[in-house]
């Protein structure tokens, strides 16, 4: 496809209106210049489908107790290590005592740890971090935890949440680090990432949608953080929530970010090509070919794409799939680049078994090589 840059047309070969089944080359409507600028090399390697199975041990489903987002799983002496929120006890929503009830289930949350040999027997070790003391940024929760390990250290970032845990509180990143996996971790003093301030409440009601101005898309709430090691810089990947937030496209609107620094400690700053989704929930991120891949859930127009970047900002969708595990736990001892979604083929996420109760489960997935009419008889 080329385009006149002075009289913006579009001029197409004959072999792309006979893929694209275009019938006229004058007439396009707007799908049919978005289709133009689809690759037409990309096959299906990135494309899969997926199913989930029970653990065993520790980590099988235990009534009163939430075990929720998985962080990405490591390996140490022979064993897989993964870290995650833990509460007990029934979620009474914002309806009643705020200081003494538990809001959500991830409120009132420790980072606990599991270890295990196959990635299907896990037992649990205990807690890693704890939440803060009284007035501290991190006293209500510390919950959805993800790991990294950089030169013989280990890092532990985090969602906090400081009491009172109303309406329209807001979330914080925190970081632990610690010569082990196994602790103990030493917790930063402040957050290493808070939400954008241009943001303006209207009135005094505990209300998140009553707003003056909305500010940027994460001048409510900064979640799901993660990690990763990148061209010799530490690139944080969040979600963001925005003060006022709408539905847009029937979804919430729901962004990630990326905030970037020298050291794994911090300082992190801000991309300000932020936000670079326009959808997504929780962050999945891992690196291929030079690049970063990410896995796009839940909300937004763009949710269940896979998604892949040269520069770790600007990303492009993929592949759009049927659906995916929940809260993604990665296994990161896989071979990233071994093809493009190789590191999904088995890990760790959490489902509902009641909206009290949540449980830590297996995935595992497969690629779809072939497709098929309805009742057709063929593999996949």
């Amino acid at each position: 496809m080329k385009i006149n840059p002075e009289k913006q047309e579009i001029t197409i070969t004959d072999d792309q209106q006979d893929f694209l089944g275009i019938t006229n080359k004058d007439k396009l409507s707007a799908a049919s210049k978005r289709a133009l600028q689809w690759d037409p090399n990309l096959g299906n390697e990135w494309f899969f489908d997926y199913a989930v199975s029970d653990l065993k041990g520790d980590l099988a489903y235990e009534e009163g107790v939430v075990r929720r987002d998985p962080s990405a799983m490591i390996k140490h002496d022979g064993k897989y290590y993964v870290w995650y929120s833990r509460s007990t006890g029934p979620t009474q929503g914002f309806a009643g005592d705020i200081e003494k009830d538990k809001v959500f289930p991830w409120d009132r949350c420790d980072i606990w740890y599991a270890t295990s040999e196959d990635g299907i027997t896990w037992k649990e070790e205990g807690l890693a971090v704890a939440r803060g003391e009284k007035g501290a940024y991190d006293d209500r929760s510390v919950f959805t935890v993800e790991i990294m390990e950089h030169e013989g250290m280990y890092y532990l970032c985090y969602q906090t949440v400081k009491s009172p845990y109303n309406v329209r509180v807001k979330n914080q990143v925190g970081l632990a680090w610690s010569n082990s996996p196994n602790g103990p971790w030493t917790k930063s003093a402040e957050p290493i990432l808070s939400p954008a301030d241009n943001g303006i409440w209207k009135g005094e009601e505990d209300n998140r949608f009553m707003v003056e101005k909305k500010g940027d898309f994460d001048s409510h709430k900064v979640h799901d953080p993660c990690i990763l090691p990148y061209k010799g810089k530490f690139y944080l990947y969040y979600k963001g929530e925005q003060m006022g937030e709408a539905i847009t496209f029937g979804g919430r609107q729901i962004r990630h970010g990326v905030a970037i620094a020298d050291n794994p400690k911090g300082p992190y700053v801000k991309s300000p090509y932020n936000p670079i989704s326009n959808s997504g929930h929780e962050i999945c991120v891992w690196p291929y070919n030079g690049g970063i891949s990410s896995l796009i859930t839940t909300d937004g127009p763009e949710k269940n794409t896979v998604q892949w970047s040269p520069d770790g900002i600007n990303f492009e969708i993929k592949a759009v799939v049927k659906g995916a595990p929940h809260a993604i736990g990665l296994n990161r001892t896989a071979d990233t680049e071994k093809e493009p979604t190789e590191i999904l083929r088995w890990g760790l996420t959490h489902e509902y078994k009641t909206s009290d109760y949540q449980y830590i489960r297996r995935f595992t997935t497969w690629r779809i090589k072939e497709h098929k009419a309805k009742g057709e008889k063929g593999e996949e």
